[in-house]
This record gives C-alpha cells, structure tokens and sequence, in this order.
C-alpha cells in the first residue's frame, strides 16, 4: 500500500514538473513577446512624438513667416532689446518708448512685416480687427463697379498702367485684376465685420493676413480706391469748381502729382514695391476709409510732431486707430492698456 501511494505522489510530482516545463516555456515565450511588443511600441511612440514634433515646428516656423502681424508683444521689452547700447539715437528712442508707456498707456505692441505695404497693413488689420463697417460711402455704392466707371464712364483708359505693387503688371488685363480686387476687400470686410466674437474676428484677421496673396489683393484695392477719390475730386475741381477736401489741394499742389494720372504713375504705382506712403497719402488713407489715423512719431519725440492725426480734419463719428513708427516708414500696431 505504502509503494502504490509512493508510486502515486511520484507519478503526481513528475506530471507537474512536465506540465510547469511547458507552462514555463508558453510563460517564458509570451513575456519574450509582450517585452517585445512593448519595445516596439516604445519605439513606435518615441519615433510618431519626433515626427510630430518636427512637424508642429515646421508648422510654428511657417505660421510665424508668413504672418505678417505678429503677436503682442511687451512695448518695453520690445523697446530694449531693439534700442540697445548707449548712442544718442538709442537713448532717445527708449526714452520715446516710455513715454508712451507712462502717459499714453501704450503697454504692448503687434509688429507689423518691414515692406512697403507696412501701413496700409498696419491700417487694414485694425479695421478688421476692431471690426469696423464700411464707410459710409461705400455703403451707398457697390465698390465693384469703381473700376468700370473709371473705365469706361470717365474715359480713364490710362488706368491700364497700373502697377500692382511688387508684381508692377500693366496692361490690358488691369481692369480685370483690380475687379478681383475690390472683391476681395468688400467680401473679407462684409464677413469679418460681420463677426461680433471678438476672439474668432482675431482669428479670421490672422488667417487672412497670413496668405500673401489675398492680403495683396487689399492693399492694392485700397489703393485704387485712393486713386478713386483723387479722380472725383479733379473732375469737380476741373469741370464743377466745387470745393473738395483740402488733402487735395495739396496732393495736387506737387508737380509729381499734379493730376490722377501723374499721381498714379509717380506715386500710386510704386507703393508696396519700392516705396510706402507718404504724409499726403496717409492723409488721403484715413480720408477715404473715414478713420482717424493717431500715429506715434518716436523719432519726433519732444517735438509738436510726436503726435500726429491723419487726416488732420475728421468727423466726429469716425472710428480711431493707432500706430507708431520710428521712421515714418515701417508701422507697428500700438495696444493700449489702462
């Protein structure tokens, strides 16, 4: 009896001792396995986090070349680490800067991309932004139709010599592309304005002023409409004798612009290639947009000129924006504070 229960508990011993050997080898083979999932998908996770990283990067880098209004920024932060050193002009400019810090309440500011559309840009986008309707002109006519009437109703065929800033085209084909124009600054300023969201109108404005072509297409309609209204008032000055906006009186005074074609070839043509505008033209911008235009002139600072209005003559009702340069060419967006 003893030998059947010694023979039993043997035979019982060695059965599971075969059956750990095989659970141990399945054990030993699903942990070979699970470690090297697991590797696999460490590896995996590891490889997707660079690549996703690379392309938030490239993303970051391409968002921030072609925005062409960049970020808020702290004013004298921005002052310091532009205006370093001891020099006079340096001192000077700091001294501009707080200035505007201390009195005017200016705490940050949007820097706005250095070429020759820089203030109509700078303009433009705090229209936007602000969500400002059109002015009260347009509303009574569709800006559509301006170049037809130039066209054909004032027989101004010269206006085939127009140049589209960098890409100076002129020809035939003038009047079609200033049409696409217009349309494109009546459709993008009838849907942001009509954005009451304060944030999702900011959001539409960096989308918009982030592809180079459609916001050319602004700038350029912006400057027919400028040619527009010089047009109108040389043929009242000319046929009616009808009393016009004094700005015209001096845009006209120049020999370089001394009618609307003469101002077009030598002035108009030229902005966004190789000059900005000038104090006359930013005077004629906040007329034809029906803004108030307050500019911080730094490099006029302790001097009348400080502060300038453009135009100097406005309506009450006009909406007021703000913008600062240290040169009279390159315009930023100043933010005020209280």
């Amino acid at each position: 009896g003893r030998h059947e229960v010694w023979s039993w508990t043997t035979a019982t011993k060695e059965s599971l001792c075969l059956l750990w050997q095989k659970v141990k080898v399945q054990l030993m083979l699903s942990m070979s396995f699970l470690a090297a999932v697991f590797w696999y998908c460490r590896r995996l996770y590891s490889f997707l986090a660079q690549l996703l990283k690379r392309w938030s990067n490239y993303l970051q880098r391409k968002l921030i070349r072609n925005l062409s209004v960049l970020a808020e920024v702290d004013l004298l932060g921005y002052s310091a680490r532009e205006w370093k050193g001891e020099t006079k002009q340096a001192k000077h400019m700091r001294e501009a800067y707080e200035e505007l810090f201390w009195s005017c309440h200016i705490k940050y500011l949007r820097q706005v991309r250095r070429d020759n559309y820089s203030v109509v840009r700078a303009v433009l986008f705090q229209i936007f932004s602000q969500g400002i309707l059109f002015p009260s002109w347009m509303k009574e006519r569709d800006i559509l139709k301006l170049p037809e009437k130039l066209l054909y109703s004032q027989g101004c065929n010269w206006i085939q010599q127009y140049s589209f800033g960098p890409e100076r085209y002129t020809g035939p084909n003038a009047f079609g592309k200033l049409r696409k124009c217009m349309e494109a600054l009546k459709t993008n300023w009838a849907e942001i304005s009509a954005t009451k969201d304060h944030e999702e109108r900011g959001n539409m404005c960096n989308t918009l002023f982030s592809d180079e072509s459609k916001e050319y297409k602004l700038y350029e309609a912006v400057k027919f409409i400028m040619l527009y209204e010089v047009v109108e008032a040389y043929e009242q000055i000319k046929n009616r004798g009808q009393p016009v906006h004094n700005l015209f009186s001096l845009l006209f005074a120049r020999d370089s612009s001394s009618d609307p074609l003469s101002f077009m070839m030598n002035h108009l043509n030229s902005i966004g290639d190789s000059i900005c505008l000038d104090q006359i033209e930013l005077f004629l911008l906040g007329y034809v947009l029906e803004v108030k235009i307050r500019v911080y002139r730094l490099h006029k600072f302790n001097t009348e000129e400080f502060q300038v209005n453009y135009p100097p003559e406005y309506r009450r009702e006009w909406n007021e924006i703000s913008l600062l340069t240290e040169d009279d060419h390159y315009y930023h967006i100043p933010l005020f504070r209280t």
